[in-house]
């Protein structure tokens, strides 16, 4: 790559005249439309026509840009080449947030985007540095080689003049000119951030190399301008000794160090952006005077009527009015078996038809739809701070502050009882300690494995709402799990109604239904569909009251009821004793079994039963093989949950309990010393969820429950459960490993630096491979990280097991 073909980074007076067709300039010069240069229609061999006019192109993937999408570039305001009103943060301190871009004043770095975009922009700094890289790289090089080999060049004679090999006193000024520009121009921004650090006192890398690469430059600087102020002891063959090549070799490898590691911090948004490019441009919407039309997604409203056909993406989550198809969940859930779709069903934005067709009510649009949340939950999660990397950055502020230290140690101890020439020794050695230290690679060990294992996470239908639980979630040793909606389907079906003396059951199922009219919870769904299925009329309710984790109160045809469990109904003083046999053989067939009071007096018992998840036995028989200790607590009666508990092979179960006892339960545990994770999806899991170390919330239930929980089983899948310890086991030993390497690193190329090997094999270490070594940890440190893409998630878990038939709650 050259100056003439560099990727865009041309910063022309009409870099952003790219509207219209390229008008002929009285120099017979065109603008590139993609990059704005001024190109020869004559010479360039890419050209273009669109819309009757030829456009002028300076390479071909300009011409290939152009031709992808015409207009994006014929109408620049449609794509800005930078987002100034987007919020942009640090990936090393997310704390750091601003409207538009800059730089961090803790570390430095360039800050990017929170939410990444599909839009394939340049990286403002990646083009910065390239063209900084690639302009001053001849020169650079040309300073090395006179430096290095300038009194071995071949002698050359010129009108009877001697030019090569050069005087030394004349290639030191030559060295001087060379490598100006690139100590001044190409290594300005590092200067920059370096005076940053200084003011915000935050040291960072930046300081390092900003102090270096002066120290190297100025004392060079002086030796030329007034080899006089020097004593004789700095001088070496016939010159006191200058270090250009160093400050200019130091500023292209930073450079190339810069350009490397912002590639490979690219790559981990490629998660969020393979998520964004889930969802289609545009919905098929039936109008009401029968016509349809294809609309941009963002057009979309609740309640349009959008028809999805075969082999075509959902556009938005909703509800199936008409049609059968099955659909591939697989993008959002991880799950590899479609799903099959009815009238009535939901559907969720992005996922892919299969073969039939359906024709959908938009329910959530825009933000609100189960990916946008998603994306949401992704990008907040990969800016947050793990405790691991809270402690690496206490470490590389001191860690800074000591090679400071070491640096004037180094330069003293060398001057003053090292060899001759011992200052110029001084100089070197202190320069290579400041470069080769990087509090960089330690900055980045654990950012770049959270960023990498959220994306992997949530391609697997695990969102993790903060780098906390990634790093807490493979600790886990017990498990609490709610019941309905966690191991079972969580939309029970009617089972049975048993009246007591002086009702009759329909007239229990309908003051029961009556009554449920005004709860969500999935069981209440079942009794009030179940009434309706017998045509019974359902009377308004009055002073309706949810007692969570219990039951219902209310007021219903002058009577007051109360709908709910064992311990209610001892609560309102109701003799539950003389029908607990009845409840007690209904829970013993897997069925939750409710008490109905009017007036105080039981009515009578309803059951509803609820399948056990197909996924279920298998994601518990793999967690206690991981050596999971798994417990039920279930607001449910004892019996129900026994029966459930049977089926699945636990042996601890709690049940009626109330979301207290819940919260009570996780507590106790903790305080014995246990690792506790708490699974749930609905409101009265809220307080446990909230009080365990790990909270996770089916993503099938509630609102509260998800807000209240650390991880989110996007299908409400258990197996996602060994999904999620897989992934904290192996996030956690990448930011071991990046860690380790960074201090290891560290605690070795720094003394080496210093010189602790001269005294024994008389080695030193140049302050360019300090550079190249500088440049190369951090890259290691994200190339690292990116591995965790590529991680295998799927096990036995992921086996589908054959459906269970026993209902159960």
């Amino acid at each position: 790559m050259n100056a003439s073909t560099h990727s865009h980074g041309h910063e022309q007076p009409n870099a952003g005249d790219h509207g219209g067709a390229a008008e002929p300039k009285p120099t017979n010069l065109a603008v590139d439309p993609v990059c704005g240069m001024q190109v020869d229609p004559q010479t360039t061999p890419h050209h273009a026509t669109h819309n009757g006019s030829q456009f002028h192109f300076c390479s071909g993937r300009c011409r290939e840009k152009f031709t992808a999408d015409p207009e994006r570039y014929l109408t620049p305001q449609q794509a800005p080449p930078v987002d100034a009103t987007a919020t942009y943060t640090c990936p090393m301190h997310p704390e750091i947030r601003q409207q538009g871009p800059g730089n961090c004043p803790i570390c430095g770095m360039a800050l990017e985007p929170e939410m990444p975009s599909l839009e394939d922009e340049d990286n403002p700094e990646l083009r910065d540095f390239s063209r900084r890289f690639w302009w001053t790289l001849p020169l650079t090089l040309a300073t090395l080689v006179l430096a290095m080999f300038g009194r071995y060049l071949p002698r050359l004679d010129l009108f009877g003049q001697e030019v090569l090999p050069l005087p030394m006193g004349t290639q030191t000024w030559v060295e001087l000119v060379l490598s100006t520009p690139v100590v001044l121009w190409a290594g300005w921004p590092f200067f920059v951030r370096c005076v940053q650090s200084i003011r915000n006192r935050s040291p960072n890398m930046f300081t390092l190399i900003g102090i270096g690469v002066a120290a190297a430059f100025g004392y060079s600087v002086v030796a030329t301008v007034a080899p006089d102020l020097f004593p004789a002891s700095f001088r070496e063959h016939g010159r006191v000794g200058v270090y250009f090549e160093a400050a200019a070799v130091i500023v292209s490898l930073t450079l190339l160090g810069q350009i490397l590691e912002l590639r490979a911090r690219s790559k981990t948004s490629a998660a969020i952006k393979g998520l964004l490019g889930l969802a289609p441009k545009e919905a098929r919407r039936l109008n009401d005077d029968g016509s349809e039309e294809d609309i941009p997604l963002t057009h979309v409203h609740v309640g349009d009527r959008l028809r999805v056909r075969p082999g075509e993406k959902v556009p938005v989550d909703g509800e199936v009015i008409e049609g059968r198809s099955s659909v591939d969940e697989s993008m959002l859930t991880g799950e590899p078996i479609p799903v099959e779709k009815t009238v009535g069903a939901s559907v969720i934005g992005a996922t892919q038809n299969g073969t039939g067709a359906l024709v959908i009510r938009a329910g959530k649009v825009g933000s609100d739809t189960v990916l946008s949340q998603i994306v949401q939950l992704v990008a907040q999660a990969q800016r947050s701070r793990a405790p691991m990397q809270r402690m690496a950055d206490k470490v590389a502020f001191w860690f800074v502050l000591a090679v400071l230290a070491a640096a004037v140690l180094t330069f003293f101890v060398w001057g003053l009882f090292g060899p001759a020439p011992a200052w110029t020794f001084a100089v070197l050695n202190a320069v290579s300690v400041l470069i080769i230290a990087c509090p960089c690679a330690l900055g980045l060990a654990t950012p770049m494995s959270i960023m990498v294992a959220t994306g992997r996470a949530a391609q697997a239908g695990v969102l993790f709402r903060d780098a906390e639980a990634i790093e807490q979630m493979r600790q886990i040793d017990t498990l609490i799990v709610d019941k309905t909606g966690t191991l079972t389907e969580g939309r029970p079906t009617f089972k049975e109604v048993v009246a007591f003396e002086g009702y009759r059951d329909e007239q229990v199922l309908q003051l029961a239904a009556s009554l449920d009219q005004g709860s969500e919870h999935p069981l209440a769904d079942a009794i009030v569909a179940e009434a309706r299925r017998r045509d019974l009329r359902l009377d308004n309710v009055e002073g309706f009251d949810s007692v969570t984790g219990m039951g219902v109160r209310g007021r219903v045809a002058g009577q007051d009821l109360v709908l709910g469990n064992t311990a209610l109904m001892q609560e309102i003083g109701a003799d539950v004793e003389r029908h607990v046999d009845v409840a007690e053989r209904l829970r013993g067939e897997g069925a939750s079994a409710m008490f109905l009071a009017a007036d105080g007096r039981l009515a009578g018992v309803i059951a509803v039963a609820d399948p056990i998840k197909p996924s279920t036995a298998a994601a518990i028989r793999e967690l206690q093989a991981a050596g999971v200790r798994i417990i039920m607590a279930t607001g449910d009666g004892l019996t129900t949950a026994r029966a459930v508990a049977a089926e699945l092979g636990l042996d601890e179960v709690h049940g009626e309990v109330r979301p207290q006892d819940k919260a009570d339960l996780v507590q106790r545990l903790k305080s014995e010393g246990h690792r506790v994770a708490m699974a749930g999806d609905g409101i009265n899991d809220a307080p446990a969820l909230a009080a365990a170390d790990v909270g996770i919330a089916m993503g099938t239930g509630t609102d509260v429950a998800m807000s209240s929980a650390q991880v989110t089983l996007v299908k409400g899948d258990l197996r996602g459960i060994m999904r999620a310890r897989m992934i904290s086991e192996s996030t956690v030993s990448n930011m071991k490993q990046n860690l380790t390497f960074a201090f290891l690193y560290n605690a070795l190329g720094v003394p080496i630096a210093a010189g602790v090997l001269y005294p024994v094999f008389g080695l030193l270490l140049s302050p360019m491979i300090a550079a190249l070594a500088m440049s190369l940890s951090s890259v290691s440190v994200v190339g690292n990280a990116l591995r965790l893409s590529r991680s295998p998630l799927r096990g036995a878990s992921d086996s589908n097991p054959p459906r269970e038939t026993t209902p159960a709650t």
